[in-house]
């Protein structure tokens, strides 16, 4: 069996619910601004930015392949390149909490 991250309070087989996730981002504070998906869809959008392979993002999301013949076929992992990406995703995070860099933005003539 495969261990989860985050599993659910009562079955440690299955994931944890949407609504825990809620509740606990109700407590912190982000409710109405923030999801658990919303958090999924930021570092998602980051990683695409930051230049990280579309397939190692979708897998790392553990989002499954679209196309049904692909994913028959192909059972690849990409560890090392996920390994890789959530190493500098961590140091994005940490770098964002302890401050992050405020870029000025100059307007340009008409």
């Amino acid at each position: 069996t495969r261990a989860l991250l985050f599993p659910g309070e009562r079955d440690h087989e299955k994931p944890m619910s949407n609504n825990t996730i809620l509740a606990a981002l109700k407590r912190m504070g982000y409710a109405g601004r923030m999801t658990g998906h919303g958090f999924r869809g930021v570092a998602s959008t980051v990683l695409h930015e930051q230049g990280y392979p579309h397939h190692a993002i979708e897998l790392q999301l553990a989002h499954q392949e679209r196309d049904a013949v692909s994913a028959s076929y192909n059972h690849a992992t990409y560890l090392a390149e996920r390994r890789l990406m959530m190493t500098h995703w961590a140091n994005h995070i940490d770098k964002l909490r302890k401050g992050a860099d405020i870029l000025q933005l100059t307007q340009r003539a008409a």
